[in-house]
């Protein structure tokens, strides 16, 4: 199998970011990795040319971690994709609703489900990823256990769906952020774009305020701002960003100028095509 035709996921065969590669990359392998470090390290050391990376969901918020692992995982982002997420309520043949006492599944997925866990008296146990649940649960062969995972999972571990679509939210959508080794930027004026980058700002009044104040005055739209904690000290916070934009176009060249006057490790983490979905919505029903 040709490294150039492999793209890199967490989680095991039947996984949502498995869903998503196979998706937007139908001709392309998909390679499953343990964890997020090791998808980066796949695409790094060349077993595979992108990886497939959850950032946000529309109901559980931020995927954890992978903010932090992003400024340090030596790649760039090319590109993204929105995927609607569908739940399914999988157990062993033979299960019911009335045998089952126990679900379980990511934590992200348990948290857009709660209403039919709830519903069913469920108990929830958490799982590093939701294939992995499927997994273990047709290993445990067990009526009063089940699983909260894709189709495809139900498909690869031989398990029975329950209970289909069962997210609490019929917006319920995950974005990715697909990643490569290379930039691949788009020509300024050629589409749509998305700029992401982090900074870090001195802790001072008004420094967020000084920081930004060109993204206003030169209109450029942010889609996404949000802090979280680096270096273990509670008043140092970096900065994760996306903007609508092209830093060779003019109103973000300007913008950007004048946050690298005021903000300290400014670094852009890629330049891409926005998806159509940001602009048409669950109209697409998580195609780009």
């Amino acid at each position: 199998m040709s490294t150039s035709n492999v793209i890199a996921f967490q989680g095991l065969p039947g996984a949502y970011s498995d869903l998503s590669c196979r998706s937007v990359f139908p001709e392309m392998q998909t390679l499953p990795c343990a964890s997020f470090e090791d998808a980066f390290a796949a695409v790094r050391e060349g077993r595979a040319r992108l990886a497939m990376i959850p950032v946000e969901n529309s109901v559980a918020g931020r995927v954890a971690d992978n903010h932090h692992l992003l400024p340090q995982g030596g790649l760039h982002i090319i590109g993204e994709h929105f995927h609607r997420v569908n739940h399914q309520l999988l157990a062993p043949k033979g299960a019911t609703l009335g045998t089952i006492k126990s679900v379980h599944s990511h934590i992200q997925a348990l948290s857009q489900c709660r209403e039919m866990t709830r519903a069913l008296g469920l108990t929830p146990v958490n799982h590093a990823d939701t294939a992995g649940a499927a997994a273990d649960i047709a290993k445990l062969n067990d009526p009063a256990h089940a699983a909260i995972a894709s189709k495809l999972a139900a498909e690869i571990y031989g398990l029975e769906i329950l209970k289909a679509d069962i997210e609490d939210a019929a917006h319920n959508t995950t974005r990715f952020l697909i990643m490569a080794r290379e930039p691949r930027i788009p020509p300024a004026g050629s589409c749509k774009t998305i700029t992401t980058f982090v900074f870090r700002v001195s802790s001072r009044p008004a420094a967020l305020y000084k920081a930004l104040g060109g993204f206003a005055t030169n209109g450029v739209n942010l889609t996404k701002l949000e802090s979280y904690m680096v270096g273990g000290r509670f008043a140092a916070a970096q900065f994760y960003v996306d903007v609508e934009g092209h830093p060779d176009e003019r109103p973000l060249r300007l913008a950007l100028e004048e946050l690298d006057f005021f903000a300290r490790e400014m670094k852009i983490l890629g330049v891409y095509p926005a998806s159509l979905f940001r602009y048409q919505g669950s109209q697409l029903n998580g195609e780009d």
